[in-house]
């Protein structure tokens, strides 16, 4: 989840600055809303294996669904489906006219999402919008003569559009809704209110849609207004909804159907009085499938013009499939495409892979046809990254995960394979020639290295930050949250429960532990254990790992507009709390750029408060933030002789079809006794700091037979000291270095090819603190889908006899640090109670009294 250091300026400049030195781009920078992971997944379209919208024809017995980035046409008595469209771009959203000759869709391609229509007579298709904007959710008008559509071509926010529309082609376009600042103190949407998720009433002459004007959580409550520029809209139910309850009118106009996880963890679809008042639900997920544990999505609902049927999308099959539901009745059938009728010749490609020992082994495998598109097994969960470099590929990456082999159709022509297994196996790429209405049967065997270790110990990988549900497209479970990590080769997987908006995914399974400490779900080779991110973005987010009796509530502070707005509980009581469970607590993605007490008068991150208290077991130094600027705060901290272990968490949302991923992106070994995974060893290691955090470089790194988190002593003066530093990398680095005490001690050379080093050599030491050994690169490398490659071990720190190091400079910038957050806890109207208040600023002064005392 995001601090409240993730801020839109750093966004901002990232995307000015990246192309030139040919960087990560995120993914529609155009879209000038905070946290694009969030409406990135829940509101655009998103590239599934499976059906992720549908529209009904005019006879009620046919569907045109979007799946797998292209457009399909089935009748509900038949498994055959029919591909309507197969690029340039990924097609989404359809909604049919009601002559039953066009559909129009939104088409992503070229950094832009595109409105088209295509005329199912001829296939043809047009293109309606242009301009480089983001044009989504579009829908025709009952006459089909005018389209509404949401669109961000006004300064980069959603805002509701309409035209004409005739012979394929969208005239007199004109924004419908206004341009309004809020006065209400969001955090995770933006200031500006935005209008979402049109729909026609009946008879044409007004749109219902979803808005957030005057909320502060949620994408807001369901409007009504007349389908003109400048109407006056009123609002006519509320409930909190994120981005997915995309209501749709019944054909008599008396009724509204939406998506909605009131009262729940889960969508489920709900009806309303179309003029506003109480809903109820009208299809139920609280039941237990083969596939799935109680609890699933159904979202996308839309109303058959008979009124007879609803269709919508569900993920209750392990996948998203496409349902549809008797009204009245409430029977529910799947509409299965077992049958696909391509447009393009296809062939069909067979993918094994082998380990080093050459027994099939899970990994990570991206597929690109001979069209520039991604490609995977039909019931596979496709993933996309959440930028990349427009150099180097025309479409971020999408990858899928598997268990050894993959069976899968791709257009007929050159199509690449890219597979990969975590860090410690290599990288695979291949070209293959695909041959219409043929099998292309591939091996793929991957190397793989070993850590350097002690010969009674051995390195083991985690994940301290992952989401195993958290309102993505798909529904996870347990085992499948084991598999993915499986083929990522990865060991343990800290999933860390906390809310989102006003529910909690998979609260359900905290705690569900076997024998006392991991999920059922867990294998010999990976542990899944179930912990919580305390949420307060005020004081900064919390990984609880390891909690052994009840998730602590309410689960953050300091929500303003809510019981939880008071500033207290402040991390450190949310800490002892978490200690008292035996739990192990660290600070997450914690820094975009480095904090500048002296001039934000804004900062209110707690991290230098708890680890003066002794509060912090570990820091996420390589997660979802600026490695570099967080370890630039790290290492002050070090400086004044405080120990704190470096962790790594990728803060995956592993149920997100696009997402920042994937699990185990961000990863720290910590190496343990050879045996069983024993997920307290394994944490022992981490508080003790015998670990190293990285999202692509391996690291090895001894002094004077002393590796990261131990003591060495040195007698007073000079002392040369033996080092070994090795690294191994799937990717070029650009930096290997040695850091001492905050400075670059020694830059240590590379292999030719950028990816090896095992140097053995001496450092003069002459005085106490600490050294740790880091690779860095300066760009982005493929398939490293992060900001940059960087590793970095945890320190190894040196006592020097009769010297006591001094970092008064790091003292005064803590001091500085904890007056700003003193002066704002006093600010603060949200206090329930003077103890609170008292309680709070006691302990920031404590804090602050142990900064003071290291500048003596």
């Amino acid at each position: 989840m995001s601090t409240r250091w993730r801020m839109q300026s750093f966004v901002a400049l990232l995307v000015l600055c990246l192309p030139i030195f040919a960087q990560r781009d995120p993914v529609l920078p155009q879209i000038n809303l905070p946290h694009a992971y969030y409406y990135r997944e829940m509101y655009l379209p998103q590239l599934t294996t499976g059906p992720s919208s549908a529209a009904w024809l005019p006879d009620s017995r046919s569907l045109v669904y979007s799946m797998a980035g292209s457009l399909w046409r089935q009748k509900l008595d038949s498994n055959e489906a029919e591909q309507l469209t197969a690029g340039p771009g990924y097609d989404y959203q359809p909604d049919c006219a009601s002559g039953g000759r066009w559909v129009v869709y939104a088409s992503y391609s070229r950094d832009a999402i595109e409105l088209w229509a295509l005329d199912l007579a001829s296939k043809e298709t047009r293109q309606l919008t242009s301009g480089g904007a983001v044009n989504v959710e579009p829908r025709f008008s009952p006459d089909g003569r005018r389209i509404a559509y949401v669109s961000t071509a006004y300064n980069g926010h959603f805002h509701i559009f309409a035209g004409d529309f005739s012979d394929g082609a969208l005239t007199n376009v004109q924004r419908l809704t206004g341009e309004t600042r809020s006065d209400v103190p969001r955090y995770y949407y933006s200031r500006f209110d935005h209008e979402i998720s049109p729909a026609w009433s009946p008879d044409g002459s007004e749109l219902m849609f979803v808005s957030n004007r005057g909320r502060i959580y949620g994408t807001g409550g369901f409007w009504r207004m007349k389908a003109q520029p400048g109407a006056e809209a009123h609002e006519i139910h509320y409930e909190e909804t994120t981005w997915k309850a995309r209501p749709d009118f019944s054909p008599d106009g008396k009724r509204i159907v939406y998506a909605s996880y009131l009262g729940q963890q889960w969508h489920q679809l709900w009806v309303m009085p179309s003029q506003g008042g109480d809903a109820f639900p009208i299809a139920y997920n609280n039941k237990k499938t083969p596939l799935v544990d109680a609890g699933f999505d159904m979202t996308n609902p839309r109303w058959s013009p008979d009124g007879r049927r609803i269709a919508f999308i569900s993920n209750q099959c392990a996948n998203t499939c496409l349902m549809i539901e008797e009204i009245p009745g409430g029977t529910i059938t799947a509409v299965h495409p077992y049958d696909r009728r391509y447009q393009k010749p296809m062939g069909s490609i067979s993918i094994s892979v082998f380990g080093r020992d050459g027994r099939p082994t899970p990994a990570r495998i991206s597929v690109t046809g001979e069209d520039g598109h991604a490609y995977a097994p039909s019931n596979a969960w496709m993933h996309a990254d959440d930028s990349f470099v427009r150099s180097e590929r025309p479409f971020e990456a999408h990858y899928f995960h598997a268990n050894g082999s993959a069976l899968l159709d791709v257009p007929a022509g050159e199509t690449t394979l890219e597979v990969m297994k975590g860090l410690r196996y290599g990288f695979a790429r291949r070209m293959v020639r695909v041959e219409a209405n043929r099998r292309t049967d591939i091996s793929i065997r991957l190397s793989s290295v070993e850590i350097p270790a002690a010969a009674e110990s051995h390195w083991v990988s985690g994940d301290v930050h992952v989401h195993m549900n958290y309102g993505g497209a798909y529904r996870n479970t347990p085992k499948n949250l084991v598999a993915q990590a499986a083929a990522e080769d990865l060991s343990i997987v800290e999933n860390l429960i906390v809310n989102k908006e006003g529910r909690v995914p998979d609260m359900a399974y905290f705690p569900t532990y076997d024998g006392g400490r991991r999920d059922a779900a867990s294998t010999d080779s990976t542990l899944l254990v179930h912990g919580q991110e305390f949420h307060t973005s005020y004081w900064g987010h919390l990984g609880l790992l390891n909690l052994t009796r009840n998730f602590l509530l309410p689960g953050y502070a300091g929500y303003p507009g809510t019981a939880a707005a008071s500033l207290f509980p402040a991390n450190a009581e949310v800490a002892d709390m978490a200690h008292e469970q035996q739990a192990v607590v660290g600070y997450v993605h914690p820094y975009d750029s480095v904090p500048d007490p002296a001039n934000d008068s804004s900062l209110t991150h707690e991290l230098p408060v708890d680890v003066a208290l002794g509060k912090v077991d570990y820091i996420e130094v390589v997660g979802f933030s600026d490695h570099k600027s967080t370890a630039d705060v790290w290492y002050r901290l070090l400086n004044l002789g405080f120990r704190l272990p470096a962790a790594a968490g990728t803060d995956a949302m592993a149920n997100f079809a696009s997402l920042r991923g994937p699990v185990g992106l961000n990863r720290v070994y910590a190496e343990v006794p050879r045996g069983p995974l024993d997920i307290i060893a394994w944490l022992n290691s981490l508080k003790h700091g015998h670990t190293f955090a990285t999202n692509g470089p391996l690291l090895a790194f001894v002094m004077d037979g002393l590796t990261p988190g131990e003591d060495l002593k040195l007698p007073a003066g000079e002392s040369k000291v033996k080092f070994r530093a090795w690294m191994h990398s799937i990717v070029p680095v650009d930096h290997l270095e040695l850091v001492c005490n905050g400075k670059v001690a020694r830059v240590l050379p590379l292999s030719g090819d950028r990816e090896h080093a095992d140097i053995e050599d001496t450092l003069p030491l002459a005085r106490g603190g600490w050294c740790l050994l880091r690779a860095w690169s300066d760009n982005s490398e493929n398939p490293v889908l992060d900001i940059y490659p960087y590793a970095t071990t945890s320190p190894i720190y040196v006592r020097v006899a009769d010297s006591s190091p001094r970092a008064s400079e790091d003292a005064a910038y803590f001091v500085a640090w904890i007056e700003r957050l003193k002066e704002n806890a006093r600010a603060s109207s949200d206090w329930n109670t003077e103890a609170e208040k008292t309680t709070v600023l006691d302990l920031l002064e404590r804090a602050r009294s142990v900064y003071a005392n290291l500048l003596k």
